[in-house]
This record gives structure tokens, sequence and C-alpha cells, in this order.
């Protein structure tokens, strides 16, 4: 083989060797940051499957119990429901809760689920439903005019 050849072989060999490295470095931080979408229904369903689900990132989300949260710190316990299943969630993160986070928020915890029944959440978004609602009109107000589209 001569000079010429071994050099694009060695060059080769490391260009093969770092896509390789980036592969896997790709598809293991995917599979890391990867986290399934479940109704409660589903979660508790889940439990009484075997152990996968303790191991998987999850996404549950339902609406606040009112009179469930407490606050501690950046730490949050609290209750979400949905479709009248009931879950427990712990949040224990490096930020409070939104300022949306409060009783009836439609709420949705990331984390994983624990042997306790507990939802052990990293992270909790929320959204207040009443914030995003049409204002109601007042009674005997006079109508707001009709946009005529153009």
């Amino acid at each position: 083989m001569s000079h010429t050849a071994k050099k694009y072989v060695k060059f080769g060999s490391a260009i093969a060797l770092i896509v390789l490295a980036l592969v896997w470095v790709g598809y293991t931080g995917v599979q890391e940051n990867k986290s399934y979408y479940v109704t409660i229904k589903e979660l508790r369903a889940e439990q009484g499957k075997g152990d996968s689900v303790y191991a998987k990132h999850l996404r549950v989300a339902g609406n606040v119990q009112p009179g469930s949260i407490n606050k501690v710190g950046t730490n949050a316990d609290f209750v979400i429901v949905e479709e009248g299943q009931v879950l427990r969630v712990s949040y224990k993160g490096s930020e409070p809760p939104p300022d949306t986070f409060k009783d009836d928020a439609q709420a949705l915890a990331i984390g994983t689920f624990g042997r306790d029944g507990v939802f052990h959440a990293t992270e909790v978004q929320a959204k207040c439903a009443s914030k995003y609602a049409p204002k109601q009109q007042q009674p005997g107000a006079p109508a707001a005019p009709q946009s005529k589209g153009y």
C-alpha cells in the first residue's frame, strides 16, 4: 500500500470514528430526553402491568384539585384530577411553579412515577383557564360592534 493510500485510510477511519461518536451521542440524548404523554387512567393501568412504568420519563395532565396545593419554597405538592381519576404530584424543582399554577388550573407535570404512587415532577406547566376565556358581557351593556372582516 502506498504512502498516499495509508493517509486516506487513516483519514477515513478518523472520520468514521467521529461520525459514529456523534450518532451515539445523539441517540443517547434523544433517549434520555424522550417523554411519553399518558392519562392518569393509562398510568394506573400500566402500574399493574410491571416495572416499566417506573423507569419511563412521563407527562401527565389534569386540573389542579382545589385546596390541594402545598407550596414550600420552590417545591409543591398537589393533586391533579382527570375524568374522575386523581393523582398526587410532588414537584421538586429549581424554580417555583408558574404564577398561573392555582386551584382548578390545567397543569402538566413532567417527571417519573414512583413506586409510592406519587408522580415525582421535575417540571410543572400550568394554564389558568379563566385567564384565556373570553370576557363575559355585562347585562345592559351595549353590544360590541361587529367587525366587517376587512
